[in-house]
């Protein structure tokens, strides 16, 4: 058993590693040397647990796609909102999300690898179905198409804003975000009870290893 927790405590150093390393120099750029050299481990121990450095990559796409402190709410839209407003708070804070995002927009890991969105598109699909199957939403809402444009929309404002500060956090800005977009999405009496107010993602998310 000890064995066994060791075992998982030095793959999630590797993935947290990995994590700071893509975020930091892309896929390219990154290298065994350096994941295995910010983990503290040896490359026999980054084998032993990948096969690769394209597996390091799967493994912390992967563990991107989270819903962490997410939790059943009485509106389904308002769990939508979290999802959203919880992945906008730690994306800054934690090298797996941060990781996720530079690996999206980058041309080589995206022919290896493809992204993290499609997952990410699906949950939100599943929540919004559940949400027209509630009546919390206006009757002609395609809930794949919405979550495509949803997803496209967060992925677009977290990249550009990025590079045009104006002062606010992410999570301001998605905020902004479900302001404009839910009226198109939720029904008048359900869009008047969903908290969308910046830091709401503080409050819902535990945020993991940050270096």
């Amino acid at each position: 058993m000890a064995s066994q927790t060791r075992g998982a405590r030095s793959r999630q150093h590797l993935l947290d590693a990995a994590a700071s390393v893509f975020r930091d120099y892309g896929y390219e750029g990154a290298s065994i040397s350096e994941i295995t050299k910010r983990a503290g481990l040896t490359k026999g121990a980054a084998y032993f647990h990948f096969s690769s450095k394209e597996a390091l990559a799967r493994s912390v796409l992967e563990e991107a796609v989270t819903t962490d402190g997410v939790v059943p709410q009485t509106l389904k839209l308002q769990e939508l909102v979290d999802i959203a407003m919880a992945l906008a708070h730690r994306l800054p804070r934690e090298p797996v999300q941060a990781a996720a995002l530079r690996l999206a927009v980058d041309s080589t890991a995206c022919r290896l690898l493809g992204t993290a969105w499609p997952e990410w598109i699906r949950v939100v699909t599943e929540v919004l179905e559940e949400a027209k199957r509630r009546g919390e939403t206006l009757p002609h809402l395609d809930p794949p198409q919405t979550g495509r444009v949803l997803m496209s929309a967060w992925t677009g404002m977290s990249l550009v804003l990025d590079e045009v500060p104006n002062g606010e956090d992410l999570e301001h800005h998605i905020a902004s975000l479900l302001d404009h977009l839910l009226p198109s999405i939720a029904v008048p009496a359900v869009l008047a009870r969903l908290d969308t107010a910046p830091g709401r993602g503080a409050r819902i998310a535990p945020v993991g290893p940050v270096s």
